[in-house]
């Protein structure tokens, strides 16, 4: 018996609504205060993410933002950043590269370590992942103090990669993390929602 394997599909990229552009999304993020620890005030996103017209806001904004870019993978950091990342690879035809934590990748990997407020981490991101031909959209559900996307573009410049741009669901903006990644790169920073 003879099968034929099927063409992979095309998808076009995803191009922003008037409905996106419109979309509260604040109103979908829920603020604990104290939470982990005193004086700090967490961003809920899970509420916008299990309201799927909020969810497919998100995704539709970030994708369409950088829809016109060529981007052939997206890097997203480990963990909540694979919630928002997977979705908008898959919105702009594109593929999905995790950049993981110690240990989690089971093939040989490029390694970037990166300073944290209480210490150090790293992110680590297969061998075979990227190529020198890959025009590159970093997306995480937040960014912070910068250190984690720079860990990122660190990695990509690795690889002999385009990086195309940043798009984040949430900036915390008093924490200047657009100043930290001025000093790894030029390209755009886009956020859905600013923390001021």
């Amino acid at each position: 018996m003879t099968t034929t394997a099927a063409a992979p599909a095309t998808i076009a990229p995803a191009a922003p609504t008037a409905s996106t552009a419109d979309f509260d999304f604040e109103s979908l993020i829920i603020s604990i205060p104290d939470h982990p620890e005193p004086g700090v005030v967490f961003k809920d996103i899970t509420p916008l993410l299990a309201d799927a017209e909020g969810f497919a806001a998100v995704v539709d904004a970030i994708a369409g933002h950088f829809a016109d870019h060529g981007i052939t993978k997206v890097v997203c950091a480990e963990a909540r950043g694979f919630m928002v990342g997977a979705p908008v690879a898959r919105a702009l035809g594109a593929g999905f590269v995790p950049a993981r934590k110690p240990g989690k990748l089971p093939r040989e990997s490029l390694c970037e370590a990166f300073e944290l407020e209480y210490g150090t981490d790293e992110l680590h991101i297969h061998t075979d992942a990227l190529t020198a031909d890959d025009v590159v959209l970093i997306v995480d559900d937040l960014v912070a103090t910068g250190g984690t996307a720079n860990a990122q573009v660190r990695l990509i410049e690795r690889f002999g990669a385009q990086l195309a741009g940043m798009g984040f669901l949430m900036e915390l903006a008093f924490l200047n993390p657009r100043e930290t990644i001025a000093t790894a790169t030029d390209v755009e920073v886009f956020s859905l929602v600013q923390v001021q």
